[in-house]
């Protein structure tokens, strides 16, 4: 059957990526508007990005105000000052949460809309070009046609969605992940090792979203280690803010499944960051779903070099192997460990498995799934 496979219309990578996107850059106008969060303000990022762009001419106006995952919220503020200087284009400068935000933000303006009857459209407008610059090598939010925001009236995480999200530019420079403590540098490479394993056993897989999931996977359990040990590693992190962007690529093209359902609910009720509610929980969904889909596992073990078992449900558990001691040797903790109340996150289990099922992501998994499979494995998870 036919597959179609998007990307960005530019991608640039490596030391010096910004300073090699400027004339491209230069070749959208004179007016930019940056989002970014306070700390790329207070680390210096910001203003390495605005004197760069000011060296072929482009002025900045910067919105600061991403505290934390986006919102509908934030959006809208971000929005309000969008209207009052338009701009020839738009930048995220940051994790996943600026780059959504730029995202969510430049389409609102242009459909002049409100970001919360927004999900389930498919989002297409007239906009001008996006780019995105990550600082952290987890979300591949820069190579991806969506963007999370959280609706504060309900509760939950909007999972958004369409051609318009896309960026137009990435930009992939190493630098700017060297600012990213070890706990960050954790938590984002488990969620875009998230990325790549969901995206390869999804029933939306595609060959060509295959082959960059395998390369990311093989990248970052080569070097994920590497880079909490020493984030001054640059080797290391190369290589792994390419496999963020590869895994982006993959599911982007081929979608998430269980983890990612089952997560977004627990940052939205409890405020745990994305990457870290993804680590805390993908072991235990895994596990879950293997059973149904040994074949498909099996072949992520022998192509990332995981194992080289020739029966399938050996070499799937030795995947599952290896990421139990990837998340072992990062200390990722547990729900509990990380200081959830197990009263509260129980009395909230119903709606979590609803909102899971509600957003689509795990009915891509190939083990077919119903709420009352969610609220087992979030029942689990608790107890661990």
């Amino acid at each position: 059957m036919a597959h179609q496979f998007t990307v960005p219309g530019r991608i640039v990578t490596g030391e010096g990526a910004l300073e090699a996107s400027l004339e491209v850059l230069r070749s959208f106008g004179t007016r930019a508007f940056v989002v970014c969060d306070p700390l790329m303000v207070s680390l210096g990022n910001l203003e390495v990005l605005t004197g760069a762009l000011a060296s072929v001419g482009i002025s900045c106006e910067a919105f600061s105000e991403i505290t934390g995952e986006p919102t509908d919220e934030m959006v809208a503020r971000g929005v309000e000052r969008a209207r009052a200087w338009p701009c020839d284009m738009y930048i995220g400068l940051g994790g996943g949460s600026p780059i959504d935000a730029m995202k969510a933000i430049a389409c609102m303006v242009a459909l002049d809309a409100d970001i919360d009857d927004q999900m389930g459209a498919e989002i297409a407008c007239d906009r001008p070009p996006l780019v995105a610059i990550p600082t952290t090598a987890g979300t591949g939010s820069e190579v991806t046609r969506f963007t999370i925001i959280s609706n504060t009236r309900d509760d939950v995480k909007m999972l958004l969605a369409g051609p318009s999200v896309m960026p137009d530019v990435a930009i992939v420079d190493p630098r700017f992940t060297l600012t990213a403590p070890a706990d960050v540098t954790a938590n984002a490479g488990v969620d875009a090792l998230c990325h790549a394993l969901e995206a390869a056993t999804s029933r939306r897989m595609q060959p060509m979203s295959y082959t960059f999931s395998v390369s990311a996977i093989r990248r970052i359990f080569a070097n994920l280690p590497a880079c909490w040990r020493d984030g001054a590693n640059v080797g290391a992190r190369e290589q792994m803010a390419i496999a963020a962007t590869e895994a982006g690529i993959a599911f982007s093209n081929a979608s998430v499944t269980i983890v990612h359902g089952m997560s977004r609910p627990i940052g939205a009720l409890f405020h745990v960051p994305h990457g870290l509610s993804n680590a805390m929980i993908v072991l235990e969904c895994l596990r879950f779903v293997v059973d149904g889909a040994y074949p498909q596992f099996a072949a992520v073990a022998r192509d990332a070099g995981v194992s080289r078992a020739e029966d399938d449900r050996a070499a799937a558990l030795e995947l599952l192997d290896a990421l139990q001691g990837l998340l072992e040797e990062l200390r990722i903790p547990t729900l509990r460990e990380h200081g959830i109340d197990e009263a509260a996150f129980r009395a909230q289990i119903p709606k979590m498995a609803a909102d899971a099922m509600a957003s689509g992501s795990p009915s891509n998994t190939i083990k077919p799934l119903c709420a009352a499979d969610l609220e087992a494995i979030y029942d689990r998870l608790i107890s661990a």
